[in-house]
């Protein structure tokens, strides 16, 4: 797999704030967000997008990117193999210097290999490992892909496993796949996969729970006389009544439009709508009929 640079995806410099990646996502978010923009590249751009934010967002992600680069993933796994074996190997430990940073390729990608790879630890001194290594992965996922239960084909170490993903998963939720880790040295135990899934920020839905939040604008008049809005759903758009005299700052609800209950599709959350104004513009004669309404309160 291509390295990507984060940094560069978002459009952003290596000493970025969060504020500055914050407003860079948004920024990205509008212009390739796939509800926006059909053209066929802007999807994979758009999980780009997600992705770097995902990573560079949070800080301990980040720093782990920015040391290990592409192999960030596998940070915790490669220091835990570095405390093992660094201080007893060659009486002097290893020297990992120049391995990290986001982009490097070449020596550490090998040498991460022969750590993490199918050849095990055996060679390092000790004697085999009765298990092999388990690995830990990360999968990302939209809040549409998490509406209802689907299989998933994912490649880890060489091997294609297919998951099935239960509707409702949350974020940072991790599983375990008995047996689909490293293989061990001389005939043991293979080790253990984790995967950990990552929801991605979605530019129109907030998750809290099974519920889901969205904003929506309306006009003046609407909210006056009453009348019919569009609002969007993780099943598609729909329309919504709005009963005159109905407050700017109203919230209102969709019913069983959230989303399902993990282990339990049949039970939804709800959605929850914010209402907002957008004020028109008003020529003279319209003017005069507001002064003349203001008048007679």
């Amino acid at each position: 797999m291509a390295f990507i640079d984060y940094y560069k995806v978002l459009g952003v410099e290596r000493n970025a704030t969060q504020e500055d990646i914050r407003k860079a996502f948004r920024r990205l978010v509008k212009k390739y967000h796939t509800d926006k923009n059909e053209d066929p590249a802007a999807k994979q751009r758009f999980q780009e997008i997600n992705e770097a934010n995902q990573v560079l967002s949070d800080p301990e992600k980040r720093k782990k990117y920015d040391e290990y680069g592409e192999h960030w993933r596998h940070a915790d796994e490669f220091e835990a193999q570095r405390r093992q074996y660094g201080s007893g190997y060659g009486g002097g430990g290893f020297d990992f210097g120049g391995f990290g940073g986001a982009g490097n390729s070449g020596g550490f990608s090998d040498f991460f290999e022969s750590l993490f790879g199918n050849r095990g630890f055996g060679g390092f001194g000790g004697g085999a490992p009765s298990k092999g290594h388990d690995l830990q992965t990360e999968l990302q996922l939209t809040l549409r892909e998490i509406s209802s239960t689907h299989k998933r084909v994912v490649t880890i170490n060489g091997n294609s496993i297919r998951l099935t993903i239960p509707a409702g998963v949350t974020d940072g939720q991790k599983i375990r796949l008995k047996g689909q880790g490293g293989e061990a040295p001389a005939g043991g135990t293979r080790g253990d996969l984790y995967i950990t899934f990552r929801i991605e920020a979605d530019p129109l839905f907030r998750r809290e729970g099974d519920n889901l939040h969205t904003d929506v604008s309306t006009d003046l008049y609407t909210l006056l006389l009453g009348g019919e809005i569009t609002v969007p759903t993780l099943d598609g758009s729909v329309r919504m009544q709005i009963k005159p005299g109905t407050q700017p700052s109203a919230k209102l609800r969709l019913k069983g439009k959230g989303l399902p209950q993990y282990k339990n599709e049949a039970a939804k959350g709800d959605l929850y709508v914010s209402l907002s104004l957008t004020l028109p513009t008003l020529n003279d004669k319209q003017k005069e009929l507001l002064r003349q309404m203001k008048e007679a309160q």
